[in-house]
């Protein structure tokens, strides 16, 4: 199962300071900052962040994005977003350039608040998380971080609000980029999110006492997709000839066979750990998709 860094977290792994940012909660913190990327480890670990993510990548290594490995052998903008898990693998520490991240509070404190910056496709599952760029484009996405990197080290009152300024800068430059061609394996939005949803349900398995199911229904999902759910039913039934609802259940039904069969976890055990708050609710779901009761089918010789 996928776990999940916030802002907290991320100081922790790469500086193991506990102090910074300050903040009720992560949820809570409004928070941006800035790093050259030539002291960045050459590993992350793979998971969704809780925080927005832009990169100036010069240097080489692999993007592992979703369920794709996306190679980075040339200067790049990676756009990266708490609706997929991610993680940077190089054996090369020659890494130059920039990478900021920041909260959605962050943005949406601004009293002008625009939506080009976390609605735009960038950050959407169906979008290229991967903009390659050319010497000229690198010289200019460099100034824009350097500028970020002049107003943050200032004492301006009003550093943040030019910060924002800035972001969305970055971000309608990279607007005027063609997408790049061979990143995506998919042929269409609809089978990309078909994708993202089979890799985000299978990455909650398998289930143990520490990893419970935390997305339980479609609209959980969509959620995390950031979709409608009629869209995720849409693209599923398309690709797979089987709505959302009845993936998870076929899902859910092959976990708790395994549990049954090979964990000396009792029925309340597995009904708890799938979601189910009365274990007779889940002796009903299980014997309807299953076509046995729970404990019938632990008795049944494997």
């Amino acid at each position: 199962m996928t776990t999940s860094e916030n802002i907290i977290d991320f100081y922790q792994r790469v500086f193991r300071e506990s102090n910074y940012p300050i903040g009720s909660s992560p949820e809570q913190i409004s928070h941006f900052n800035l790093f050259s990327r030539e002291h960045c480890p050459l590993k992350s670990p793979y998971n969704r962040k809780d925080y927005f993510k832009i990169s100036l990548m010069i240097g080489q290594g692999q993007l592992h994005y979703g369920d794709q490995w996306i190679p980075i052998d040339r200067p790049a903008l990676v756009f990266s977003s708490p609706l997929v898990p991610y993680s940077w693998e190089t054996d090369n520490p020659d890494q130059k350039g920039w990478f900021c991240l920041f909260t959605q509070k962050f943005i949406q404190e601004d009293k002008h608040y625009n939506h080009n910056i976390l609605e735009s496709h960038f950050f959407n599952p169906s979008g290229s998380p991967v903009y390659f760029l050319t010497n000229e484009q690198v010289h200019l996405f460099d100034h824009i971080f350097q500028r970020m990197n002049t107003e943050l080290r200032s004492d301006f009152s009003f550093k943040y609000e030019i910060i924002r300024n800035q972001l969305q800068l970055l971000v309608l430059e990279t607007l005027k980029l063609a997408p790049n061609e061979g990143i995506s394996p998919y042929q269409n939005a609809n089978q990309r999110i078909s994708h993202l949803f089979l890799e985000l349900l299978e990455r909650q398995f398998p289930i143990d006492t520490e990893n419970l199911l935390r997305f339980k229904n479609a609209t959980d999902y969509a959620q995390q997709l950031n979709i409608h759910v009629n869209s995720l039913n849409r693209a599923l039934k398309q690709n797979t000839g089987k709505t959302t609802q009845e993936l998870i259940a076929l899902r859910i039904t092959q976990e708790a066979k395994a549990l049954l069969h090979h964990s000396s976890w009792n029925i309340n055990e597995i009904a708890y750990a799938l979601g189910f708050e009365e274990p007779a609710n889940f002796s009903n779901y299980f014997k309807k998709h299953a076509g046995v009761p729970p404990l019938a089918f632990r008795n049944k010789p494997v």
